[in-house]
């Protein structure tokens, strides 16, 4: 039985308990005095408040800190990207000089032209817009909207330099663009000039011609950008900073649509300088038109002519046949077109006058002599016996001496009928010694060719001369290696032949020497340069690279003989002229055909020169048949028509 409860009874009063679950925390605050419950959810309620304070006022200060750091520290960096979303500028491009002729004649002047250009940082983000505006510039200037978009995703798109699309837009096709491109940022058409060339083929060896800018031209000129032009060659090239000026510019304020709303600022353009040239355009003119002439005449492809004031080394005439029309790269040659003009084999670019290099034959016999007479090898009465032909024994052959050969007898021959009558006995006797002779030697030979000129370049305002050779015992080792220097090589030298190359620049400027009594001038094309308002700027004066090199009265015992060279000897063909002449003729062999170059170099008057005239035509066979004919004639209209 049970201590408490009857055994029959016990289920009727036993309690029911569960502890299947445990107790919660909220059960806790359930249990608490009905009067607790308000003050506890107030205090649950004041802690999340107090927490969403703290966030909010930690954000306000992190907020202010940054419109801080944004107004104060970046304020000026932040307004520079506003104004510039704002404000646009626009260059202002210089006009480029002029360039006149000695008598004011112009040869060259500036056009208007419109260039397309994009801004690659402008360009639209989007390919939606950007094949829109492509699409429009394609069919607008015609250009196939593949090349544009080539020329976009090449371009760097971080850059606001300007990229070149289409050059010479006409006026129609221009305003055109402008209208259709509004809104667009990163399309711009630029007023600029385009070259246009007076008798662009006739003088284009001279002035050259501009192009545009190359990676290797952004070296050197920083200050340039990718859609400039600059000069190539000639004169366009060497006078490049005188002839571009200054670029102004144009601020403005533009709309969100890109639409100019007022100009805000602008400076004006500083025009390039002009340049006034030593070239007679008439002269050039004439010049290349009786050469011109003669090349048809031979039917030959190459010849050179160049007229020199021997008094100060001024050029008044340079032609380079065949030539090429400058225009055509002003325009914008086509590819086809300047792969024609490169792989022409008569080479049109080719400068013949200062670049090319050729056996000089006979027209450095003037050299010869004055050398031979300043050494004292000869005085002006010695007279040698030329009998057509000089005959040196072989010690090692003696059935096959070495034989020299003139081309006729001249007979006892002193030095100024020697020059006159081009005898080539005589000059190989006093260059490489002949009998009690001892001769120049090839060292004094190249002494004198060098301080007349030769073998070195003279400084002329033109890019590409080339410097010619004057060979020597050590040259010929180094190129020709096995085969020594012998006493052929001194003799062949003596009379312009062998390995000995010169341009007609450098001949024109040796004879220049010879008429003016002994001063060798540095080339001269630019005379001088003057503003806008035909102001002098600067007088270019004249340069002497040498002088008093040898005795006057040893050079004009050379001028008689060059002068009795027109009186009775190789050069008489020019003897009917307005007035006086001296003049030296050359046939000068090449290849292995044993061709002749035409050479004949000239001055005038003889008692008082003004003016030193030098021809050569390539493969024009003998020079008093080939070169002297085209002299004649543009000395007779050279003194029959000066003022």
């Amino acid at each position: 039985m049970s201590l408490f409860f009857p055994s029959n009874n016990s289920n009727k009063y036993r309690l029911k308990r569960s502890f299947k679950k445990d107790i919660e925390p909220e059960e806790v605050f359930l249990d608490s005095p009905l009067e607790d419950a308000p003050r506890l959810k107030y205090l649950h309620a004041q802690r999340y408040f107090i927490a969403l304070g703290r966030i909010l006022i930690l954000l306000l200060v992190v907020l202010i800190v940054r419109i801080g750091w944004l107004q104060i520290a970046k304020g000026d960096y932040y307004r520079e990207i506003a104004q510039a979303n704002r404000i646009r500028t626009c260059p202002i491009r210089a006009d480029r000089g002029i360039i006149y002729d000695r008598n004011g004649v112009p040869l060259v002047k500036n056009i208007p032209a419109f260039d397309l250009v994009i801004i690659p940082s402008k360009l639209p983000k989007d390919e939606i817009h950007l094949r829109i505006l492509t699409n429009i510039i394609s069919s607008v200037i015609g250009q196939r909207r593949e090349e544009i978009e080539k020329i976009i995703k090449e371009a760097d798109h971080s850059s606001s330099d300007p990229i070149l699309i289409k050059r010479n837009l006409d006026r129609q096709k221009a305003l055109i663009l402008k209208t259709k491109t509004v809104g667009f940022e990163g399309v711009r058409v630029e007023i600029n000039a385009m070259r246009d060339y007076f008798d662009g083929a006739i003088f284009s060896h001279i002035i050259g011609y501009t192009g545009k800018i190359n990676e290797q031209e952004l070296r050197d000129y920083p200050s340039y950008n990718l859609t400039d032009y600059i000069g190539k060659v000639g004169i366009e090239k060497t006078y490049e900073k005188t002839l571009r000026g200054n670029y102004g510019s144009e601020e403005f304020e533009i709309d969100s649509l890109g639409r100019i709303q007022r100009v805000i600022n602008k400076k004006e353009a500083e025009p390039g300088l002009n340049l006034v040239l030593s070239i007679d355009s008439a002269l050039q003119n004439k010049l290349y038109e009786i050469l011109e002439k003669q090349l048809r005449a031979l039917k030959v492809k190459g010849a050179a002519g160049i007229a020199v004031d021997p008094r100060d080394g001024k050029i008044l005439a340079l032609v380079s046949l065949p030539s090429f029309d400058n225009n055509l790269f002003a325009e914008g040659i086509s590819e086809e077109d300047f792969k024609a003009l490169l792989n022409d084999p008569a080479h049109p670019f080719l400068n013949r006058v200062i670049s090319s290099q050729y056996p000089p034959g006979s027209t450095i016999k003037p050299i010869i002599a004055s050398a031979a007479l300043e050494e004292n090898i000869i005085n002006s009465s010695k007279k040698i016996n030329c009998q057509g032909r000089l005959v040196i024994p072989n010690p090692y052959r003696p059935n096959k001496p070495s034989v020299f050969s003139d081309w006729k007898v001249h007979g006892p021959t002193n030095i100024t009928k020697a020059i006159a009558e081009s005898c080539n006995v005589f000059f190989y006797t006093v260059g490489g010694g002949f009998g009690k002779i001892k001769g120049l030697g090839i060292e004094r030979i190249k002494k004198y060719f060098h301080l007349f000129g030769l073998g070195e370049t003279l400084g002329i305002d033109l890019t590409g001369e080339a410097s010619g050779l004057v060979p020597d015992i050590e040259w010929k080792e180094k190129n020709k290696p096995g085969e020594p220097w012998r006493l052929g090589d001194t003799y062949n030298t003596s009379i312009g032949q062998g390995d000995t190359t010169v341009t007609p620049l450098q001949i024109a400027m040796a004879t220049a020497v010879v008429a003016n009594g002994g001063t060798l001038f540095q080339p001269q094309i630019v005379d001088k340069i003057i503003n806008s308002e035909k102001e002098l700027v600067k007088d270019i004066e004249p340069k002497i690279i040498r002088k008093d090199f040898i005795d006057p009265k040893n050079l004009q015992v050379v001028q008689k003989g060059m002068r009795e060279a027109v009186i009775y000897g190789s050069s008489r063909r020019m003897f009917n002229l307005p007035v006086e002449a001296a003049g030296k003729t050359g046939t000068a062999q090449f290849g292995k055909n044993k061709e002749t170059h035409a050479w004949f170099t000239c001055y005038a008057p003889y008692e008082s020169p003004e003016i030193v005239l030098t021809i050569l035509v390539e493969g024009g066979g003998e020079g008093h048949a080939g070169a002297l004919p085209v002299a004649k004639e543009v000395l007779k209209w050279y003194f029959s028509n000066r003022n």
